[in-house]
């Protein structure tokens, strides 16, 4: 077997999909590994400054 990775237009993908069905063709769903999606993630991600993070700080249990 053979794995193609072919770009279809939006307007063109139904019809260009249920006739690779129909020749027996397995479409795998699209990954979305693109790099800006990861960015838009990190880019969400909030910072803390150390007197944030204080009162989530465990007293020191060898006390």
């Amino acid at each position: 077997m053979v794995r193609l990775v072919i770009d279809i237009p939006d307007g063109k993908s139904i019809l260009v999909k249920q006739i690779l069905k129909e020749l027996g063709v397995i479409i795998q769903q699209e990954l979305k590994t693109e790099s800006s999606v990861y960015k838009n993630k990190l880019s969400q991600v909030s910072t803390w400054s150390e007197e944030g993070l204080e009162i989530y700080s465990f007293p020191n249990r060898s006390e």
